[in-house]
């Protein structure tokens, strides 16, 4: 479990342990928005010699006021995206190794969400990344979760042209009522008065990602989008090959030592 906050994520081990006392879970600190802590996870991990058939890449903010990372990137872009990214790659090839070594299909799962959809028209600001003068939050969130299903989509193609047996999917886990939205006060209390009846519980949010990353059914495909465990359809910007290819070799050019 590669978290944030090791004591929270303390808590959630010892729940799991409780009610299963022979699972094997350790815990490792992980800021997604600290390309530095992203590096030192991904080195710790490497080090310990574990094998890597499975990467599920769930971590997130929601339409935070303008603030950048400890690297000067805007936040939302930073986390949502570029700290997976990074990570990824960095991971990569011990997934590849793993996926040789184990004869067994490697899955890559990226979280995105339905709020792809409400990016800047643009899609991606690739000269705007870091403008607060032209800000929006909501809009700074859909263009991060599109960035996630852009990654996943030019990921998918470079890991057919390799060969090598790792798919990557992206999804939407549905509308959950989490502290997602702790930024914005007023839709977080009406969510917490009315979420239990129109929102999904956690487990239901997580059903889809589980899905993606577990069932045999999704066994060998790759490059999609899902939501409710099933193919979905993106948006049209998610769609874009080349918008992927320039994502890619932008977030590239950031992340690169």
């Amino acid at each position: 479990m590669a978290v944030r906050n090791t004591d929270s994520g303390n808590q959630v081990r010892g729940a799991i342990l409780k009610g299963n006392p022979e699972a094997k879970i350790d815990v490792m600190k992980l800021d997604l928005s600290s390309m530095a802590s992203v590096r030192n996870f991904a080195s710790e991990y490497k080090s310990s010699g574990l094998p890597l058939n499975l990467l599920v890449n769930n971590a997130g903010i929601m339409a935070s006021p303008f603030m950048l990372s400890s690297d000067n990137i805007e936040l939302q872009f930073a986390t949502n995206h570029l700290g997976h990214f990074l990570l990824t790659n960095l991971l990569l090839d011990i997934m590849k190794t793993t996926a040789q070594e184990s004869n067994r299909e490697g899955r890559i799962v990226i979280v995105s969400s339905e709020g792809h959809r409400f990016a800047y028209w643009e899609g991606i600001r690739f000269d705007k990344i870091n403008d607060e003068s032209s800000y929006n939050s909501l809009q700074a969130y859909g263009q991060s979760k599109l960035c996630n299903i852009l990654h996943a989509k030019e990921l998918s193609r470079q890991l057919k042209e390799q060969g090598v047996n790792i798919t990557a999917n992206s999804l939407h886990p549905g509308s959950i009522m989490t502290n997602l939205l702790r930024y914005h006060s007023v839709i977080n209390k009406i969510g917490n008065l009315v979420g239990k009846y129109v929102l999904k519980s956690i487990p239901q949010g997580a059903s889809t990602t589980c899905y993606v990353a577990l069932h045999p059914q999704v066994e060998g495909v790759n490059g999609e989008y899902f939501m409710d465990n099933n193919v979905a359809n993106p948006s049209s910007q998610a769609k874009d090959g080349n918008l992927a290819k320039k994502l890619w070799e932008f977030s590239f050019s950031l992340t690169d030592p």
